[in-house]
């Protein structure tokens, strides 16, 4: 499933649009490196298709429920994404999307991400990791993300009685 978008400059992110199962693992933030921590993520476009709204949902505390608006300037590359979670956090990201590759950034002097992911063929299966670095330090893994796309709900054979 891709979806057509409105906004020429996000056309390339129609494939991250719909319902998205999540697997977190091999994460330095949880006691257990080995758990595996599962969840939803959602993308929908917002304000008349012209933006796309990420909203992730864990099935537990960590990591914490999160937000993401992306958009585009037409006229660049690349994409801003803008970041809030459920802890009052809030970041802005770089963004790219280039031949089945995903990835986002950002530099901080006290604390960098970075993100990389393997987009599937067929666009269902996403896998990546972030990592991250504090202040001048080495850059270190930080955690392992599987995005594995819903299936929509079958309406075939059905019909309305009336």
């Amino acid at each position: 499933m891709s979806a057509d978008l409105r906004n020429a400059a996000l056309a390339e992110l129609g494939f991250l649009v719909g319902e998205w199962a999540m697997a977190i693992s091999n994460a330095s933030f949880l006691p257990d490196a080995s758990e595996v921590v599962a969840g939803r993520m959602e993308v929908m476009p917002i304000e008349a298709e012209m933006l796309l709204a990420m909203r992730q949902f864990a099935d537990s505390t960590r990591p914490p429920s999160a937000s993401w608006v992306i958009g585009r300037d037409g006229s660049r590359p690349g994409y801003a994404v803008l970041y809030t979670d459920q802890r009052g956090v809030s970041r802005v990201y770089e963004m790219r999307v280039t031949e089945g590759t995903w990835t986002m950034w950002r530099e901080d002097p006290e604390f960098s991400q970075r993100f990389e992911a393997n987009i599937s063929h067929d666009g269902h299966a996403i896998d990546g990791s972030w990592d991250k670095r504090l202040a001048a330090g080495p850059w270190e893994h930080d955690f392992d993300v599987t995005y594995s796309r819903k299936e929509e709900p079958s309406t075939r054979g059905t019909a309305d009685v009336v």
